[in-house]
């Protein structure tokens, strides 16, 4: 395969799951602005979010003041952003214009319905949680399309794991946004307020039914953390992602043999076995926020590798 081909697929499914991802983060801002618990208000909620998914400077150099109706057209619409939903749908669909010929019709129809969709649609005109539903149908209709009419070669791989790469990205950024930053102070860690808190992460990452399947009614920190780092059947879990990444990875490897160093999938490897041998007490004896800050820059590093071990350099 052509390596702008590869790249370009491997970017398609970055994009639609940062998509995703933007619309999840606002989701989480609206709804703990609900419950002000600090000095600064819902501020610090804005705030916070920005700095966790790495947005602040941008953010500052373009508006003025952290308002709820601001950070909506940031996080969603600014095509300024590249992080925005606007614009990662509208890159995710570039694309696969760029590609046509390696999609089926399913997906370029899904594609393409999004997008128009989404250009239909501005600041203001939906709250927070219909965004957020309006956006994971369509990422989850693509998605759909990618796995029910693709071939499983190597057009396919590149998609799937620039999903899952950004997928293990996103969830340790939503994670962080809850514990490094909204809870004021300590003594509020195991009150009401905590728990309500860990509750928003959960349904913002679609994931409130499943945890409580899996661990019932006690919502604890260490419990959501273990569920959301540690927990292989959680589908948005930190070691689910980065073991379909390390599927994917070894699979092109088989496919391309020695014509690639393998550099990704080795760091991917290492990181796999490194989560298989934890546990959520050593995640917080190191410290949950230190934990995520280290995992991001890791499986950027990754997202790195694949770039050299596939994209440059190659026909």
């Amino acid at each position: 395969m052509l390596s702008r081909t590869a790249s370009n697929l491997f970017w398609l499914g970055r994009h639609m799951e940062r998509a995703e991802t933007a619309s999840r983060l606002f989701e989480v801002g609206a709804r703990i602005t609900l419950l002000p618990n600090t000095v600064e208000g819902y501020r610090n909620e804005w705030e916070s979010l920005l700095r966790a998914s790495g947005a602040a400077d941008r953010y500052a150099a373009n508006y003025a003041d952290v308002t709820e109706e601001n950070m909506e057209k940031f996080m969603l619409f600014d095509r300024d952003n590249p992080s925005s939903v606007a614009s990662c749908i509208h890159d995710a669909r570039e694309s696969g214009r760029i590609v046509r010929t390696a999609l089926t019709s399913r997906v370029w129809d899904a594609l393409n319905v999004a997008w128009q969709e989404m250009r239909a649609i501005g600041p203001g005109q939906e709250d927070a949680a219909d965004l957020a539903d309006f956006v994971a149908r369509h990422a989850n209709t693509v998605q759909g399309a990618i796995d029910g009419t693709q071939l499983r070669n190597d057009g396919f791989r590149f998609m799937k794991l620039g999903y899952a790469l950004e997928r293990a990205d996103s969830t340790a950024r939503v994670l962080d946004v809850k514990y490094f930053v909204l809870l004021p102070r300590v003594e509020f860690i195991g009150s009401g307020l905590d728990s309500y808190q860990w509750q928003v992460i959960l349904r913002a990452l679609s994931a409130h039914r499943s945890f409580h399947w899996a661990y019932g009614d006690d919502v604890s920190a260490s419990r959501v953390a273990h569920f959301l780092i540690l927990n292989g059947e959680a589908p948005r879990a930190l070691i689910t992602s980065v073991n379909e990444a390390l599927s994917h990875l070894e699979a092109l490897t088989r496919r391309y043999g020695g014509d690639v160093p393998c550099t990704a999938r080795d760091r991917a490897r290492a990181l796999a076995d490194r989560l298989a041998g934890l546990d959520i007490e050593e995640i917080f004896d190191e410290g949950l926020h230190e934990f995520l800050s280290d995992f991001i820059i890791e499986i950027g590093q990754i997202a790195s590798c694949v770039q050299d071990d596939y994209f440059h350099g190659r026909g």
